[in-house]
């Protein structure tokens, strides 16, 4: 997996790629922050982190994920990040399916300091993907994204930084004892 993060886009490069939603990705990367409090838990998990990332342009979902993901990666030295095309990536996609069944975007990789794959989150952060799954998919596709995208809005990207660093901290090394 090593050889593909190294294949990815930083995120600016991705940025320079945008042709769907242009505005709105810009819009999204210029307003993302991270808050205090999840910056410091980030720091706090041990090791050095790759972030591969599945997206695609038109992926309502990864605009408003992707550059906060972007963000923490950042703010985070021991954090890197790269993205690959889903399209162009179907067999790492078909390794991360939603449900074992759906191409669902994005998807973070977590890739430890060997190139290891040490986990994955997507499509969207677990309250608005549960919410998805029971209730949004009774609606139709029309207010069930404008739903989404208020969710989005409120949240301004903490639930989606929370779980990230959530997900590192859990998959990460166990710190080794100091030296006596």
């Amino acid at each position: 997996m090593l050889d593909r993060f190294e294949s990815g886009l930083t995120f600016p490069a991705y940025l320079e790629t945008v042709r769907k939603h242009r505005e709105l990705w810009r819009g999204v990367w210029e307003r993302a922050r991270i808050p205090a409090d999840v910056l410091a838990a980030g720091r706090a998990v041990p090791g050095s982190w790759r972030l591969l990332v599945l997206s695609e342009d038109w992926c309502g979902d990864a605009v408003n994920i992707l550059p906060v993901v972007a963000r923490l990666a950042e703010a985070l030295p021991a954090v890197d990040l790269r993205v690959l095309g889903r399209d162009d990536n179907l067999d790492v996609m078909d390794a991360h399916l939603t449900n074992g069944r759906s191409r669902s975007i994005p998807v973070v990789i977590f890739l430890d300091e060997e190139g290891a794959e040490r986990a994955w989150w997507g499509p969207r952060p677990t309250v608005i993907q549960r919410w998805v799954m029971e209730e949004g998919m009774k609606m139709e596709p029309g207010p069930r994204y404008k739903h989404v995208r208020a969710f989005y809005a409120r949240d301004k990207g903490r639930t989606t930084a929370e779980e990230i660093v959530g997900t590192m901290s859990r998959c990460a090394p166990a710190a080794e004892a100091p030296d006596r």
